[in-house]
């Protein structure tokens, strides 16, 4: 930051620097950005197929033996 950038605006550089930061992240990062996380992952759902028909039903039974054959 240039010399007396911070007396011109009135604020203190680590202000300055805050505000820069801030809006950095959520410009780049998706601070803001992107709405609720539904909105987020929304362009995922449904993209992926399992093979198995019921198996948001029964997961722990799917997961429990997937954890006993330890693949």
């Amino acid at each position: 930051m240039p010399d007396g950038y911070g007396e011109k605006m009135g604020q203190k550089k680590s202000a300055i620097a805050r505000k820069a930061l801030k809006k950095f992240v959520e410009e780049n990062l998706g601070g803001k950005q992107g709405g609720t996380p539904f909105q987020k992952i929304g362009h995922l759902l449904g993209s992926a197929e399992s093979g198995i028909k019921n198996l948001g039903q029964h997961h722990r039974e799917y997961l429990s033996r997937k954890i006993r054959k330890g693949t």
